[in-house]
């Protein structure tokens, strides 16, 4: 089996919540794993298909607009003999809310110590 190579081209922030979704979906006991401007990780109990488009709504701190994004799943690994996947995804497009605000918000130091 070959290495596998991190090809991320900034740093992602562990990020560990909940992904709310209908019982019984492909998100259904889907969690986040790590984030950064311009994309996000999550473990899942189902596999979930390549370069599938999900929309997400991330909430970037209590009490403001989530920012609506629109990612791309990129790879998907199985983890050893759980039933459980480790999925990245890349954002594609910001449907609502300013891109600058993603850039903000992890430029800021506010991110170190809020949890999502």
């Amino acid at each position: 089996m070959s290495a596998v190579v991190n090809q991320r081209s900034e740093p992602r922030h562990n990020c560990f919540v909940p992904i709310e979704g209908k019982d019984g979906c492909e998100f259904d006991q889907t969690k986040t794993f790590d984030i950064s401007r311009h994309g996000i990780g999550f473990l899942s109990s189902h596999p979930i298909g390549l370069n599938q488009k999900i929309a997400l709504e991330i909430v970037l701190k209590p009490n403001t607009e989530p920012v609506m994004v629109i990612g791309v799943v990129k790879w998907v690994r199985k983890l050893g003999v759980l039933e459980q996947y480790r999925v990245g995804m890349v954002f594609s497009e910001i449907i609502s809310g300013s891109p600058t605000r993603l850039d903000k918000y992890f430029n800021s130091k506010r991110w170190e110590s809020s949890s999502f």
